[in-house]
């Protein structure tokens, strides 16, 4: 492991900043979500707003990732640039990551696998970005063994080079895909849940070319997950979708969840 560690931009933010209450949240998310029953994910789309929005959505799907405690070494996350404006992707300089449960290591051979697929090193799209970081919690959690992390902002780049990259990095059956992505933003809760649902039947079709742009804040990285998943002849499995409303009780201003289990063919 080389270089610096970044510390946590979202502690006290979007999840608790205390180690045992943060541990509490995410034991208490995962033991009350319902895990899918298909195979053992390869990939996992998932949201990232704060947990006391988004937690029992993302929950899910690391409940249904928790299966494969002991199998899982290497977490590739991919996610949006909430704050630098960002021309395709970037890994960080970074050597590892912390959060308030620990340090996590960069994989420097996936992240030297990133930049031979076109990424560049720049630690500044990572910096206060919450995206990917609040990802670590539940990883922690739910594998509760080691694992390195790839982080990933992915910024404006076409379906078939975001799908490249994927594929660079899509490395065996210990190597897990996250995509971080919220879905619809500050719609009423009607129009919001209409609109996540056509999103939906897009992520599961396999049709990146119907992901609007305002359905889904991380839609390049999605478009490309679903790009490499069409080539491959992979499956998709809906966990959750709900919306803001469900935690918060506001109905005239909403951020869509979804969570999303992609596996190869049984």
């Amino acid at each position: 492991m080389s270089g610096h560690t970044r510390p946590p931009a979202a502690a006290g933010l979007f999840y608790p900043a205390l180690p045992a209450e943060l541990a509490a949240v995410v034991d208490a998310l995962l033991a009350a979500a319902q895990a899918g029953h298909g195979p053992a994910p390869r990939a996992l789309i998932v949201p990232h707003a704060g947990y006391a929005y988004s937690g029992p959505v993302a929950a899910v799907a690391y409940a249904t990732l928790g299966r494969r405690t002991g199998e899982v070494r290497r977490i590739v996350l991919l996610g949006p640039s909430h704050f630098v404006p960002l021309r395709g992707a970037a890994v960080p300089e970074a050597g590892a990551w912390e959060t308030p449960l620990g340090i996590v290591p960069v994989a420097e051979d996936m992240r030297a696998a990133a930049l031979r697929a076109g990424a560049v090193r720049d630690d500044l799209p990572h910096g206060h970005e919450h995206a990917l970081e609040v990802q670590l919690p539940f990883l922690q959690r739910a594998l509760r063994a080691p694992f390195s992390i790839l982080p990933v902002a992915v910024g404006e780049l076409t379906t078939s080079d975001a799908a490249d990259l994927v594929g660079a990095l899509w490395d065996g059956e210990h190597t897990v895909v996250v995509v971080s992505t919220d879905l619809s933003h500050y719609l009423d809760d009607e129009a919001a849940r209409a609109l996540d649902r056509r999103t939906a039947r897009a992520i599961l079709e396999l049709r990146p070319e119907e992901i609007e742009d305002r359905a889904a804040c991380g839609c390049f990285a999605l478009r490309g997950l679903l790009e490499h998943a069409r080539r491959e002849g992979l499956v998709l499995e809906q966990l959750a979708l709900a919306t803001s409303a469900d935690t918060s009780g506001d109905r005239s201003r909403v951020v869509g969840y979804g969570a999303f289990a992609l596996a190869a063919p049984a």
